[in-house]
């Protein structure tokens, strides 16, 4: 029994090591399971390695060894520790392409991060210096709200300041699930810890919202920091946004639509124009007008459960929902951070949107591709996701720094 259990913990192994290694897209029902052990494997390779081998030991112990299922069982896990290895190392590929993307702007990331950053406490989000203040409402609840969608974080230095850049992150998750205080995290404790102040927020989610509720929320939070920002040491005046997955949706649709009145009702007058737009894996044109999901089109989903109708219904809802509809002279600048193993929203849909960004926008667009990396691979520390935060911290601090040499 030894010798068949560690042949299957074997096997087992080396699947998980592949998925994180093998780009795979077209699984249709088993691509959010792909997506899982490709991302915890490939973000926490050297955990993984850690345990298999101290499995392993367990299993020699236990007589496994001496069991004629040995040999292929080594086999496999020999094959799962080299394609941990191999996905570790191309893990730290990312502080090339980092400075890579940048080097428009004639700017290099720190390059302050450990090869084992994130080794022993991946999920541990506390920093020295920085403070969060929780659940600051910053408007009223909304009919489509199931509690608490009408709140807010605030990470910040702790000491005192004002004036400081601010940031609006906006998480994730199909627009159905997600919090706060899920998403983002390293990315704005970091710069907390360089003196910016991030603002993290709910909105309401589907299917108890109808689009466009996610992004008149998400408007409604930078409304309440036009007024507000400054009681927590921001320059309401000087606000960026960022977020992943679905906020990497909402982040490029808020910096396109600035001022928009479709999606700001009731507060037509207030600016809501945004300094720099930095979304990872976003889904940037629900109509998949360059026919690049194919089968695996999210229209089925997004009509049924986010806008409610089919694009045939209401073209118009649709083409308002899509980023790449609103791209003009007038985009913030923009860089874009996808992985390209993502295989839930695809690094080549990002391309198309940046080519669309490209021929149209005035200001600076960036792409930061990661070799091998999953959906979801920045929100906890690994070297990856450390290196990527230098970058995006850079990229802003650039924005920051440029419009103060303008004004």
């Amino acid at each position: 029994m030894a010798g068949w259990l560690f042949l299957a913990f074997a096997a087992t192994s080396l699947l998980f090591s592949a998925s994180a290694w093998f780009r795979a897209r077209r699984l249709g029902a088993f691509s959010f399971l792909y997506m899982m052990s490709g991302w915890l494997t490939g973000e926490l390779a050297l955990q993984h390695l850690a345990w298999q081998a101290v499995a392993t030991l367990g299993f020699a112990l236990a007589g496994a060894f001496e069991t004629p299922q040995a040999v292929p069982g080594l086999g496999l896990l020999f094959a799962s520790f080299a394609l941990l290895v191999a996905s570790f190392v191309r893990g730290l590929s990312a502080r090339t392409a980092g400075g890579r993307a940048l080097a428009p702007l004639g700017r290099v990331p720190d390059a302050d991060v450990s090869p084992t950053h994130g080794l022993l406490r991946p999920f541990g989000m506390r920093r020295a210096g920085v403070e969060k203040l929780r659940d600051i409402p910053y408007g009223p609840p909304l009919p489509g709200d199931r509690g608490r969608r009408n709140l807010l974080d605030v990470v910040r230095p702790a000491a005192p300041g004002a004036g400081r850049p601010a940031l609006l992150q906006i998480h994730g998750g199909a627009w159905l699930i997600g919090d706060k205080r899920e998403q983002g995290q390293p990315l704005m404790a970091h710069l907390a810890s360089r003196g910016w102040v991030c603002f993290a927020i709910n909105y309401r989610l589907s299917p108890q919202a109808t689009f466009p509720d996610h992004i008149v929320d998400v408007k409604r939070a930078i409304r309440w920091i036009r007024e507000h920002g400054a009681e927590y040491g921001a320059d309401p005046d000087f606000l960026c946004v960022t977020g992943g997955s679905a906020g990497g949706h909402l982040t490029a649709l808020a910096a396109l639509s600035a001022n928009d009145p479709r999606f700001q009702p009731g507060f037509e007058h207030v600016d809501t124009r945004l300094q720099a737009a930095v979304p990872f894996y976003g889904v940037f044109d629900f109509l998949d007008r360059h026919g690049i999901r194919g089968s695996q089109k999210m229209e089925p989903f997004l009509a049924q459960r986010v806008l409610k109708c089919t694009p045939a219904e209401n073209p118009e809802l649709w083409e308002a929902a899509s980023p790449i509809s609103h791209v003009s002279a007038d985009a913030p600048p923009f860089l874009l951070v996808h992985g390209s193993h993502d295989s839930l929203a695809w690094s080549d849909e990002m391309h198309a949107f940046q080519r669309v960004l490209a021929e149209k926008s005035r200001a600076p667009v960036l792409v930061l591709e990661l070799a091998g990396a999953q959906h979801a691979f920045d929100t906890f520390h690994s070297p990856r996701s450390a290196h990527v935060v230098r970058a995006v911290t850079a990229f802003l601090e650039h924005v920051y720094e440029t419009r103060a040499q303008n004004a």
